[in-house]
């Protein structure tokens, strides 16, 4: 089987395991293009663009003012990225040449202390639910999250709660819970910025993976041998 993306929570290992069917994903080809996304959600956010979009297409009267739509610049502030993998260090790069301080999370002990909280788990019965309302609860009121992990990896329920209340400042999400679906409270927030799973979604990258993919299917197929990405 080989899996067109790099996580692996799709895939009933078992019942493959049962059947001899050997497993692939596609690692490193995305690594750029997710990290890249994960910046763009947070700029998008901090510095309020897709809102200023829908305030100009809304045709809404404005002038420039000293105080109008103002955000907050990344310089300065401190990362926390879960998930230290390819996809979080890549991040991690990106973010120290804005002037951010990046803050790798094995655990949640220094959740309380980060402006960002960045997820770049996989999703696994240990990460569902990782952010929860407890998880929440410990953020800064100011500090935001962004998700280009797993939607389950955060309870929408207790986020959408969190961004109500002003227990956290804002989030952005390129993945959901219940994916395709999205819950309705998080499209009538205007601290919110929602992307429809685009972390990979470059020409290159796509055809990156796909040739991982065949290469993958030639070596078990016709070569009968473990291609370089197997997983299991």
């Amino acid at each position: 089987m080989a899996n067109f993306a790099v996580g692996t929570d799709n895939i009933d290992f078992d019942a493959a395991r049962a059947r001899g069917i050997a497993i692939t994903n596609t690692p490193d080809v995305l690594t750029a293009a997710t990290a890249e996304l994960a910046i763009g959600l947070l700029l998008a956010l901090q510095r309020r663009i897709a809102e200023g979009d829908r305030f100009l297409r809304r045709r809404e009267e404005w002038g420039w003012s000293t105080s109008f739509m103002l955000g907050t610049g990344l310089q300065g502030l401190t990362l926390g990225v879960v998930g230290y993998g390819r996809i979080g260090r890549e991040v991690g790069r990106l973010a120290e040449a804005f002037g951010m301080t990046v803050v790798p999370m094995r655990e949640l002990d220094r959740i309380g202390e980060v402006d960002v909280l960045t997820l770049h788990c996989p999703l696994t019965p240990a990460t569902r639910h990782l952010i929860d309302a407890a998880a929440l609860a410990r953020m800064k009121p100011t500090a935001v999250l962004v998700n280009t992990a797993r939607g389950p990896v955060v309870d929408e329920a207790a986020l959408v709660e969190a961004l109500q209340r002003g227990t956290i400042a804002g989030a952005a999400l390129d993945v959901y819970e219940r994916e395709p679906e999205v819950t309705a409270a998080l499209l009538e927030l205007e601290n919110v910025v929602l992307t429809p799973h685009l972390g990979s979604a470059t020409d290159a990258t796509r055809d990156a993976m796909g040739g991982l993919c065949v290469e993958a299917l030639r070596a078990v197929l016709l070569e009968g041998r473990d291609p370089a990405n197997r997983v299991a």
